[in-house]
């Protein structure tokens, strides 16, 4: 089984270390994983989103076009990418900063108001660690195992406080029900 994955959102929001985590997490599970980013020039604040591939199998490009899973951080994403996610996948969407509708009936959408939840529990910062529990409670492509694994090994040692505060994030995300 193959999970193509798009993350995109405003840089600064940790689009690209959410990626990092999804593809960190499948390394884990012995799978083939990609990652690829994709970033304008400016340093924050300027669009910036990043593909991820999960494969059984080998994976013959790290491009994901028309993903199976989005999660889409600020307005300009969700107008981007939301009509590329293929029949029958998911969308994970920032209601804090999203205010459009989703009008399609052939994907699943989440609306989760991360940004609001990760301010609410002193989770500055957390917003894209907040979908990422959601992703992995809606669409079980990981396991919480595997992310609190990942999470462990990701965080240097010198950061070690953030190792509970990303799992706080991941168990909101996971938890939190529309």
């Amino acid at each position: 089984m193959t999970s193509e994955i798009a993350l995109a959102g405003f840089g600064g929001q940790g689009i690209l270390f959410a990626g990092k985590v999804l593809a960190y997490c499948g390394m884990l599970a012995d799978r083939e994983v990609s990652w690829l980013p994709c970033y304008g020039p400016e340093m924050r604040g300027g669009t910036c989103n990043c593909s991820v591939c999960l494969s059984d199998d080998p994976i013959g490009s790290p491009v994901v076009n028309d993903p199976d899973i989005l999660i889409a951080m600020n307005e300009p994403s969700f107008v981007k990418f939301i009509d590329k996610v293929k029949a029958g996948g998911y969308a994970f969407i920032d209601s804090t900063l999203v205010d459009s509708e989703c009008t399609r009936t052939d994907i699943k959408v989440f609306k989760v108001p991360a940004t609001k939840l990760a301010a609410d529990n002193d989770l500055q910062g957390g917003a894209n660690i907040i979908l990422i529990g959601k992703l992995i409670k809606e669409t079980g492509i990981i396991s919480m195992d595997g992310i609190e694994a990942t999470i462990r090994k990701m965080v240097p040692a010198k950061k070690a406080q953030l190792i509970e505060n990303n799992m706080r994030a991941i168990r909101l995300g996971y938890e939190y029900a529309e």
